[in-house]
């Protein structure tokens, strides 16, 4: 670490959020400020009623999308590794390989380098870039899935686990929960890329988020609205709906829905049961325990700041392998994904 200069004087805890002094401006705050670094568009880390945000353009996308097109006062776009000057520091964003725009905060001044993950995770998606690992001075990271019982099953395995459902029940209907921004769409993808290329049935409320990753090249093949149709046309079929759909009124039209729920969460078998879920599929978008400690082992960095999750595992671990770990709790991110 560079003797004259203390991490803290370039990025530090405050209670709207994570704040470069240097540059003036904050990163995924939770309350309006004057300018914001925004690393992805879930409603945990993009706020509306900034002074000024910079962000890549399909998160500027998304933003505009979810809280109309006056979201700030002024956007900024950046493209992935374009390097934009605050003042004397230099800000670049990096795929996180979260969801369909969602960069890492890569922050430089005085030849000291921070790096904010935001959300990550490590495996390919085939609806966003693959998360790109930066030599730091300082990572800092995200938790959501920080304890050693949380290792993800292979996406692709889930989604064949779908499939083996609907052929075995093919009078029911598949009912998959799936968060408006980013699950759904890798959901759809997935089983467009595990060979269905019959129409996916989707809740009108995925609606606008679907077209905004085809136009960003994200091909999601044919999709029909679910409110079409009489009930047992929807026998063998896949609908996907924002998890709270799938339990209300809503579903009632689909002929005796299998439900199941793709979550990080879902291998919590409580949860599972709590959701009522009869098909529990374990896809998550965020790093698992084995990502996690991964990701700091080969980044290698001078410390280890943890931003929300499970911060006290992570950080007995990076102790243990030799790097220098505190937990920030910074209040105000959620778990995982949201609907």
């Amino acid at each position: 670490m560079h003797a004259m200069i203390r991490p803290q004087d370039l990025l530090c805890p405050r209670p709207e959020g994570l704040y470069c002094a240097p540059g003036d401006f904050y990163i995924d705050p939770v309350r309006p400020v004057e300018r914001a670094v925004i690393t992805h568009g879930h409603s945990d880390h993009a706020r509306s009623g900034h002074g000024a945000v910079l962000a890549t353009p399909e998160t500027l996308d998304i933003m505009g999308e979810r809280y109309g097109l006056e979201f700030a006062r002024a956007m900024q776009a950046a493209e992935y590794g374009e390097v934009v000057n605050r003042d004397a520091v230099e800000v670049t964003l990096v795929p996180a390989g979260h969801v369909l725009g969602s960069a890492q905060a890569v922050v430089r001044w005085k030849g000291l380098t921070m790096v904010v993950s935001g959300d990550y995770k490590r495996r390919r998606d085939p609806t966003c870039p693959r998360f790109e690992p930066v030599p730091c001075d300082v990572f800092i990271s995200e938790a959501t899935f920080g304890l050693p019982v949380f290792r993800h099953p292979d996406d692709r395995d889930e989604i064949a686990r779908l499939l083996r459902s609907v052929a075995q029940f093919p009078e029911r209907a598949h009912l998959v929960g799936a968060y408006a921004l980013g699950k759904a769409q890798r959901v759809i993808r997935l089983l467009r890329e595990a060979g269905w290329d019959r129409p996916i049935y989707v809740h009108g409320a995925l609606d606008r988020l679907n077209a905004l990753y085809e136009k960003h090249g994200v091909d999601l093949g044919p999709l029909e609205p679910a409110t079409t149709g009489k009930k047992t046309d929807f026998a063998g079929q896949i609908i996907i709906a924002p998890p709270s759909a799938t339990q209300d009124r809503w579903s009632r039209r689909f002929p005796d829905p299998v439900s199941a729920f793709a979550s990080g969460w879902m291998q919590v078998r409580a949860r599972a049961r709590q959701r009522g879920c009869e098909l529990p599929l374990v896809i998550s978008d965020h790093a698992d325990w084995d990502e996690l400690t991964a990701t700091v082992d080969e980044i290698r960095p001078g410390e280890l700041w943890i931003t929300h999750g499970r911060e006290e595992a992570l950080a007995r671990w990076a102790e243990l392998h030799g790097v220098p770990a505190r937990a920030l709790a910074l209040v105000g991110y959620e778990e995982e994904g949201d609907d």
